[in-house]
């Protein structure tokens, strides 16, 4: 069972499918698991391996799969005691300690392998995101190209868009040749009920007016025309690709690290500390030129340093 699990760690880690891991680092007392029990729960809900079962493990399933909504490890502890658990039957206890981690990086899907895509790759790559490529045409979706990328894929949109199938947890830029082929690309991720963590397209809001009419008519409602992010990426003012490339890695890990996409307001300006008041120079007194009174009868001068 236990080389079963790690050859399983390999395997979703390379294919890049989202999965959290669960290990007791810690067991004091009697408990059902031991330390370095492991549960891998998988994005589409199952698992495997155990942490010692029971309405316990139930906890950490939990907790797995909010790991790998919110992609922020937590840790748990568990004290085994009526108290704590009055309907379990647990009397045994112990104390555990449990981490649950992300186990694989977040996959970023670029949809088009124009220029722009070949900048958000390599900045997104930079940023800790696993990169895959999509495009219809060979030239623009090889190897070659997209040295940085997990995978490229070369296919027709709705290959592509049922590849992703509801894509979840994964993040998703439309970055195609043209508006005909975005709206194609997303009508396709729509129809194979793709509903992905960032969904992001290139575009002006004029852009954006036209396609949205044209997905309108075809079905598409407007609950899901509300996920699309265009214009995507932060309003720092890009032009260039590269600077549009910073600007969607800087939204897309915002997104990751802090699960919305609202910037944090601005820290109030510190107040200033009431300045002291400044005491003027003082000035030296002068020396005085009078002479010193004898010293009193039956005393010594004091010593000159």
């Amino acid at each position: 069972m236990a080389e079963d699990l790690y050859r399983e760690i390999v395997r979703v880690r390379e294919a890049g499918e989202p999965a959290a891991l669960a290990t007791i680092i810690g067991a004091h007392g009697s408990t059902p698991g031991k330390e370095s029990m492991k549960l891998l729960v998988r994005a589409d809900g199952t698992f495997l391996g155990t942490v010692g079962g029971g309405c316990l493990e139930a906890d950490v399933y939990e907790a797995a799969l909010d790991v790998l909504r919110t992609e922020r490890p937590r840790r748990l502890v568990f004290r085994l005691n009526e108290r704590d658990y009055p309907d379990s039957g647990l009397y045994c206890g112990g104390t555990l300690e449990i981490y649950v981690e992300p186990l694989t990086d977040p996959t970023l899907t670029l949809v088009g392998g124009g220029h722009v895509s070949r900048a958000i790759a390599s900045v997104a790559r930079e940023a800790g995101f696993r990169v895959v490529v999509a495009d219809d045409r060979e030239a623009f979706a090889n190897r070659e190209r997209f040295p940085e990328a997990a995978e490229v894929v070369c296919a027709p949109w709705p290959e592509v868009a049922a590849r992703l199938g509801r894509a979840e947890f994964a993040y998703v830029v439309v970055v195609t040749r043209g508006h005909h082929d975005d709206a194609a690309v997303l009508e396709a991720l729509w129809r194979g009920g793709a509903r992905p963590k960032y969904l992001g397209m290139i575009g002006s809001r004029a852009k954006w007016a036209i396609l949205s009419r044209r997905l309108r008519a075809a079905g598409v409602p407007e609950d899901w025309l509300a996920r699309v992010r265009t214009p995507m990426g932060l309003s720092i003012g890009a032009r260039t690709h590269g600077e549009i490339a910073v600007s969607v890695a800087a939204e897309l890990v915002l997104l990751r690290r802090t699960g919305t996409l609202a910037l944090p307001a601005p820290l109030p300006p510190r107040a200033r500390e009431p300045e002291a008041a400044e005491e003027p120079p003082r000035e030296a007194a002068a020396p005085s030129l009078a002479p010193s009174p004898p010293p009193a009868a039956g005393t010594r001068p004091s010593p000159v340093d």
